[in-house]
This record gives structure tokens, C-alpha cells and sequence, in this order.
């Protein structure tokens, strides 16, 4: 089902390198997409792995539709911060309620393709959903 979402533009696909064994993980999430091509995603909890990862290491490749791009993740503070989740909340609807209670990101499109996330995106063994 996620990769059907995934490919319907509904939810993104992020491809993050994991914070403790450095192995490249995934996880898809809600997010939107503003006007200057950043997206927006959030996590519904300070648990969840794959933030933390962001937190960790912001290089990430996120997959939607028929797009996958190398982003640079910066984290949402203070009125930016209840702007992405009142939109993650306005584009999703109720599933999306428990947002608030995670951090959230503005994934900003990176320059240099040598990138960590480069480098993990060409590993062949990523971690869906891994816990790390």
C-alpha cells in the first residue's frame, strides 16, 4: 500500500542514513509540497526513528511519484513550526491530528551531489522501517 501512496504522490518515501549503524534506512511519511519546492514533513512523536535520523544526519533522498531528489532537512521551530503542522493537518485531515507532539522539517533541495544521502541512496540494502 505505502508504495502505491508513494507513487500516487500521496505520501513520500524518505531514504535517511541510520544515527547508530550508519546503514541506510527508510520510512514513508505525510508531506507537502510548497510553491519553492520544498516539502514539508512532521512526526507524530519524538520516538519516531526516522527524525531522528534527520536530527542526526539532515542529508536525505526523498521519493514521491515519479521524483526522487537528494534534500537537506532543517528543522521547524516556533510559528514555521505550527505552519507545517496546521498544513500537514489541512492536506491529510484527521489521521494526521497526533502531529504536534514530533519534530518537523522543511526538506530544502541540496546542491552537492556528494552528499551523505547520495552515497546511501546507492546501497542496495536499505532498512524499511528500521529502528535505528
Amino acid at each position: 500500500m505505502a508504495a502505491e501512496l508513494t507513487a500516487a504522490g500521496r505520501v513520500v518515501s524518505l531514504r535517511t542514513t541510520g544515527r547508530i549503524t550508519g546503514r541506510p534506512a527508510s520510512a514513508t511519511v505525510g508531506f507537502v509540497q510548497a510553491a519553492d519546492g520544498t516539502l514539508v514533513v512532521a512526526a507524530s512523536t519524538d520516538e519516531a526513528q526516522w527524525a531522528r535520523n534527520l536530527a542526526a544526519d539532515p542529508h536525505v533522498i526523498a521519493s514521491w511519484s515519479d521524483r526522487s531528489e537528494e534534500f537537506c532537512a532543517e528543522p521547524l521551530s516556533g510559528e514555521r513550526y505550527a505552519e507545517a503542522i496546521r498544513d500537514l493537518i489541512l492536506r491529510y485531515g484527521t489521521p494526521s491530528e497526533r502531529l504536534g507532539r514530533g519534530p518537523a522539517f522543511r526538506l530544502r533541495p541540496c546542491a552537492d551531489a556528494d552528499q551523505p544521502a547520495a552515497r546511501a541512496g546507492r546501497h542496495a540494502d536499505t532498512v524499511v522501517g528500521s529502528t535505528d
